[in-house]
């Protein structure tokens, strides 16, 4: 008889060890098992071993390094998970600090507020205070200041008024006395200025890049000059520097209102940003690069969050016209206390001046409005330059622009040099007269003797152009 096949000893080749194991076997134990055949298991190496050699070179290491990296990413995540509750608990005790520290100020600056107000026989008097860094310049804004200032101490003759002001090179008397030659606006009440040394960090001319940022960080800082200087009960920014509304409000514990000419950012700002113009505040190597103008627009919608969180803090909003009123509706959020109040226009003044015959030959150009970028004067000049080439053709008769403006500060002294030169380059220098800071007298005597007034600012919100426009149609009727 032959011999019967040997049968499978499952538990003999499970015994073998682990380096096999008993997926190894298992295609053994199906066949008989003989000497030779365990002799060819023995000799067997570990599966994992015969696989990785298997594969290619670069096969395991990408295993090994996508283990290590998988290693990493949760040692990484344990770390920053440990991390998490002590900065937790360090970020909350800086809060807890950070609230002391500021309620501690609030408190000093009330206690100052208290022996501010109090006058000599002990009643406390109400104390409204007005943020006007440039008063003494002679746009419509100061116009508007000191309008106010009249109509409040007509009203409430018993507080006090304060202006802060950076005009350190001049005292209280002589800027009374400039509204006055400028305006012919007299106060019946005396004013206290508080002069402030640090209006240098709201010059356009410290912050070459990221302008509106700048001014508005450094507007806080003059904000808190002012501020430490004289804590009053209401406090009124009438000239755009938003930012100083949450300093008075609730450092200062102030009832806080503004008066608004032009919005610090606008819609129309984030559209030419938007659709790459070129502008005065829109360079034109921005303009030519997608990636810049996609940069400087976040820049934008991210200010104008901010702006609108700051300007939120009023408890009384009041506009110029009905386009800065839906500029500030939009990013503001506060109808419910925003007003429309146009600007106080001298119109009777001018139409008390006779319509006489000219006294000088030819026709006058008039262009009123503060030396500043936004104005454009050298739009003026080029047009008037192109004007008097045309005139020398057809031999009109002879023409004259005159320039009629204030300078706030020394960029606008360097401005204005820069329009001269830019006049004498065009070859019109004879018929174009720079006139700076002139009493009011001056300027109604060039606007009876103007033929045209001109005036080149995009998106005028209300200033001398539309105000002129309206003095002329009346003095037409």
């Amino acid at each position: 008889m032959g011999a019967e096949p040997v049968k499978p000893r499952r538990k003999l080749a499970h015994s073998l060890g682990d380096s096999i194991g008993w997926k190894a076997v298992g295609s053994y134990y199906q066949q008989p098992v003989g000497t030779h055949t365990w002799h060819r298991m023995l000799s067997q190496e570990p599966i994992e071993e015969r696989k990785s050699e298997a594969l290619p070179g670069f096969g395991g290491r990408r295993k090994m390094a996508a283990a290590e990296g998988g290693w990493c990413l949760c040692e990484l995540l344990r770390f920053f998970y440990s991390l998490f509750f002590p900065g937790l608990i360090v970020c909350g005790t800086l809060c807890v600090c950070l609230v002391i520290i500021l309620w501690g100020i609030r408190l000093l600056l009330q206690r100052k507020k208290k022996s501010a107000s109090t006058s000599k026989n002990g009643n406390n008097q109400m104390v409204i205070a007005f943020f006007h860094p440039y008063c003494n310049a002679g746009g419509g804004g100061e116009r508007v200041l000191w309008c106010a200032l009249r109509a409040l101490q007509k009203k409430y003759p018993e507080a006090i008024y304060v202006v802060y002001t950076g005009d350190i090179n001049v005292n209280g008397q002589q800027i009374l006395d400039g509204a006055f030659r400028r305006f012919n606006i007299r106060l019946m009440r005396p004013v206290k200025f508080v002069f402030l040394r640090k209006r240098y960090l709201v010059e356009d001319s410290l912050y070459p890049h990221f302008t509106l940022l700048g001014q508005s960080l450094g507007s806080v800082l003059l904000g808190w000059e002012a501020l430490t200087q004289c804590v009053p009960d209401v406090y009124i920014d009438s000239m755009g520097y938003a930012f100083t509304l949450p300093l008075f409000k609730y450092l200062g514990g102030c009832r806080v209102g503004s008066y608004v000419h032009y919005p610090t950012i606008s819609t129309d700002m984030l559209s030419v940003v938007k659709n790459q113009n070129t502008g005065f505040n829109n360079a034109a190597f921005i303009t030519r690069n997608r990636f810049l103008s996609k940069v400087k627009l976040i820049y934008y919608y991210l200010f104008a969050f901010v702006y609108g969180l700051v300007g939120s803090c009023s408890d009384v909003v009041m506009v110029n016209s009905s386009w800065t009123l839906n500029h500030i509706l939009s990013l503001w959020k506060v109808g419910n206390c925003t007003h429309i109040v146009y600007p106080p226009c001298d119109v009777q003044t001018f139409l008390d001046i006779p319509l006489h015959e000219k006294k000088t030959p030819g026709h006058l150009l008039v262009s009123i409005g503060q030396f500043r970028p936004e104005k454009n004067h050298p739009l003026q000049i080029t047009a008037f330059a192109k004007l008097l080439s045309k005139k020398e053709a057809e031999l009109l008769p002879s023409l004259k622009l005159v320039l009629i403006g204030g300078c706030r500060n020394q960029d606008d002294e360097l401005r204005v040099d820069q329009l001269r030169r830019l006049s004498e380059d065009l070859g019109v220098q004879e018929n174009v007269e720079f006139k700076i800071n002139i009493p009011f007298d001056e300027l109604k005597n060039y606007l009876s003797e103007a033929t045209i007034g001109l005036h080149t600012m995009w998106n005028e919100h209300f200033g001398i152009g539309r105000e002129a426009g309206d003095l002329a149609l009346r003095m037409r009727v």
